[in-house]
């Protein structure tokens, strides 16, 4: 079973998955310069629970503890991204395309480099 982060959870992972290993305090402070004002106990009680969850495990060889993520990136934004298409498009990712595609001003590059990416498709399922 996957596991599947709460919003407030996936922005503590986003930090520590673009950063690295982290304190609270960093992770807190990461928080408040992205986000509204964050507490640190409040950061401090949720990657506690995180790490219960085996979302996050905590080496506590130093004087501050340092937080590591235990889930991968990849899988978990996979997994939450497949959820979302299922519920939200009836699990047609091309639905997804079609309406990110008008609902948004496409350049002409990034319209290029789905060219290139649906043409890299086609050749590796030829």
């Amino acid at each position: 079973m996957e596991i599947e982060p709460t919003k407030s959870e996936l922005e503590i992972l986003q930090v520590l998955w673009h950063h690295g290993p982290s304190t609270v305090r960093f992770v807190n402070d990461k928080l408040n310069e992205q986000k509204r004002a964050v507490q640190y106990t409040s950061t401090l009680k949720l990657m506690q629970i995180m790490a219960e969850k085996q979302m996050l495990t905590r080496d506590e060889s130093q004087m501050k503890h340092i937080y590591i993520p235990l889930i991968e990136e990849g899988q978990t934004k996979e997994f939450l991204l497949e959820k979302f298409v299922d519920n939200m498009y009836n699990g047609s990712s091309s639905s997804l395309v079609m309406q990110l595609l008008g609902n948004k001003k496409t350049s002409k590059e990034e319209i290029s480099e789905l060219r290139a990416l649906l043409d890299e498709f086609d050749k590796n399922n030829a």
